[in-house]
Parts: C-alpha cells; sequence; structure tokens
C-alpha cells in the first residue's frame, strides 16, 4: 500500500507539472484538435472539383450528352473549347481534362466502327488526375451504352452484372480514415515526448537528485510518470474522439470508444515506456527530440496507419508484428470502423500487454540503472 500511495502522490505531482508546462499542454490540445481537422480536411485523395473541358468537334447529340455527363461534386462545369487551345490552356494550367471528341463521332459509333475518344491529363496533380482519369471513362462509357441502347431500341444486356458493395465507409472519403489514423499516430507521439520529456526535465532541473534521496524507489519514480502522463493522452483521445472526430468531423464510429480506450491504455504502457527509456538516455530536450525522431518516424510510417501492410516486403510485414505499434492501427480499425467486439480484439489487445510489459521492464531497469548511477 505505501508503493501504491507513493506512487499516486507522485503521479499528482507530475500532473501539476504538466499542466503547467504551458508549451506541452499546448502540444497536447494543438495535436487532438486542430492537427486532426487539418489532417483530415487538407489530405483528401478523392476526386472533386476538377477542372475540365470538352472539344466537341462533332457537334452530336450523343457529343452533348457526354459534354453535360461530368457533374459537381467531382468536376466543375464543364469549358467548351477550340481543338487548337488544348496545349496552351493546358501549359497554363487553367484545365486538368480536356475531352476531345472527334468529327462524325455519334455516326461511327452507331455504324460500329468503334471510334476513339482523347483524354488529354494533366498529370502534375497526380491524386486527381489518377482518379479522374478512371471516373471519365465510366461516364463516357456509361453514356454511349445508354445512347446506343437507347436508339437502337433495345438494352445492350451485359454477360456480367457487377454489384459493388462498399462496407465502412461508403462514399470513400478521406477524411474519415486520416482523421482517426491522426489520432492514433498522435498518441504515439505524445506519449514518447510527454515521458520522455518529464525524465529529462528532472534531470535538467535537478530534482531528480531531490527524488533519490527520499523514500522512493526508481519502480515507483517511473510508474508515477507513466500513469499521469498516460491519463492525459487518454483524457485527450476521449475528448478527441467525441468532440472533434464525431462533432466537427462528422465520422461515424460504430464501435465502442469505451472499448477502444481500454485499448488506448493498453498500447500507452508501450509508448510511455519508450519514452520513458530514451528520456534516460538523452541529457536535454535536443537529444530527446533526435532520439524520437529515429524511433518514431519508421514505428509510425510501418504500422499501417498510412500504408497497408499487404503492400510492404513480407519480410517486413512479419518484422513489424513484432511492434504493439501495428497491433494498435489493427484492433482501432477494427473497433472504430468494424464495430468488432472484444471477441475479435483480445489477441490484439494480448499482443500489445506482452510486447509492451516486456519494453516497459526494459525501460524501468535502464532508469534504475540511470538513478543509482
Amino acid at each position: 500500500m505505501s508503493t501504491v500511495s507513493n506512487i499516486f502522490w507522485l503521479g499528482t505531482k507530475e500532473l501539476r507539472s504538466v499542466l503547467q508546462d504551458f508549451v506541452l499542454l499546448g502540444l497536447v490540445i494543438y495535436s487532438f484538435s486542430v492537427a486532426i481537422i487539418t489532417e483530415a480536411q487538407s489530405n483528401e485523395q478523392e476526386l472533386h472539383n476538377a477542372s475540365i473541358a470538352v472539344v466537341d468537334e462533332d457537334r452530336s447529340e450523343l457529343s452533348r450528352r457526354i459534354a453535360h455527363a461530368f457533374m459537381p461534386p467531382y468536376f466543375q462545369q464543364p469549358q467548351l473549347i477550340g481543338e487548337r487551345d488544348i496545349i496552351p490552356l493546358m501549359n497554363a494550367g487553367r484545365f486538368t481534362f480536356v475531352v476531345d471528341i472527334p468529327p462524325n463521332f455519334q455516326r461511327d459509333v452507331l455504324g460500329g466502327r468503334r471510334p476513339g475518344i482523347q483524354v488529354n491529363v494533366d498529370a502534375t496533380a497526380m491524386i486527381q488526375a489518377g482518379l479522374g482519369s478512371g471516373n471519365i471513362e465510366q461516364i463516357i462509357t456509361t453514356e454511349i451504352d445508354d445512347f446506343v441502347s437507347r436508339t437502337e431500341g433495345g438494352r445492350n444486356v451485359s454477360p456480367v452484372n457487377l454489384a459493388v458493395r462498399i462496407a465502412f465507409n461508403p462514399n470513400m472519403m478521406t477524411a474519415w480514415f486520416s482523421g482517426v489514423m491522426g489520432i492514433i499516430n498522435n498518441v504515439s507521439m505524445l506519449a514518447i515526448i510527454l515521458a520522455g520529456a518529464a525524465v529529462v526535465r528532472e534531470r535538467e532541473h535537478g530534482t531528480m537528485d531531490h527524488l533519490l534521496v527520499m523514500p522512493l524507489t526508481p519502480f515507483e519514480i517511473a510508474m508515477a510518470k507513466i500513469w499521469a502522463n498516460g491519463l492525459v493522452i487518454t483524457v485527450a483521445v476521449g475528448l478527441c474522439l467525441y468532440i472533434v472526430v464525431r462533432g466537427i468531423l462528422g465520422v461515424p464510429v460504430v464501435g465502442s470508444i469505451p472499448l477502444f480506450m481500454l485499448g488506448v491504455m493498453i498500447y500507452l504502457f508501450f509508448a510511455t515506456a519508450i519514452g520513458i527509456y530514451l528520456g534516460t538516455v538523452a541529457r536535454s530536450m535536443p537529444q530527446l527530440g533526435l532520439l524520437y525522431m529515429l524511433v518514431f518516424l519508421p514505428m509510425n510510417m510501418l504500422s499501417g496507419s498510412h500504408t497497408p501492410l499487404e503492400s510492404m516486403p513480407p519480410w517486413l510485414a512479419t518484422a513489424m508484428q513484432a511492434s504493439p505499434s501495428t497491433h494498435f492501427v489493427s484492433f482501432a480499425q477494427a473497433i472504430l470502423y468494424r464495430g468488432a467486439g472484444f471477441d475479435v480484439v483480445w489477441r490484439e489487445f494480448a499482443i500489445v500487454a506482452i510486447v509492451g510489459g516486456l519494453f516497459l521492464s526494459l525501460a524501468l531497469a535502464r532508469f534504475r540503472k540511470v538513478a543509482a548511477g
């Protein structure tokens, strides 16, 4: 009971220290508010408001139907231009897409001669160009098939009826994905920074020696910093999910938020342990920042929050199974997007707890050694 009491009161001291450090407190507030909104709304990867022009050299009913088929919000209102204006206007960056419908296009289509339509694409806007090209092809094909079937008085029956059902994100909105993944990435970032800064701050201010001459053990000092900083992050994550993600961004969270918060608390033992370990290695805050980048960036980029593990080399995907951040991303997506229950994610929880416990043991051993020295 004496150990628990010491950890509790030391933790309250750590909480006061965090709340009085306006730089770190501002970083926490910013990371779970403005940063999440900015990342979700400025990183859209779907086709939106693309500029398009049409060169109508046929002047037929079919060509007019194609020209009017490009509708907002995917495309801007199509502009009619001449064939000689294609290159100058695209060089000036006026249009991302220019559709050139050749002369006698409708006659050749009805005659079964398979004419071609030229689609000029400005690929400097890479994401828009890639998505828009496929979208334009689908729109043109649909309009031609519908026109031919109506003209010939029948219907073209495809041998295959493709029914596409998009689950969990039916409109394929990037904000629904990047907003939640931003929370996950910021949990790792802040857990490492806050825990590491807590150790470095004690050493820089000379208060570590004061703590060690008191009837306290290095274990009690380290655990107090872990629970206090973990509590700050846990509260920030909960508020961010309810206020920012669900309220401001309008992302539907279909799973259990309390279950996700349980996973966050388990993962924080791992992330704060890394921060404690780096804090014992670094001699100053700048050194902690450099060590943080060496650890956090690879862990973040390879966790699956940016690139699916299936897209990585097999050996790398296998190696990343040893990182709790990979399993954190996995169970977060399962709970928040797919509504998974504890019976689905308990294995991920167990792996995070086991690996996190090992890292915590290493961090505490390092902390005892530094404190004793």
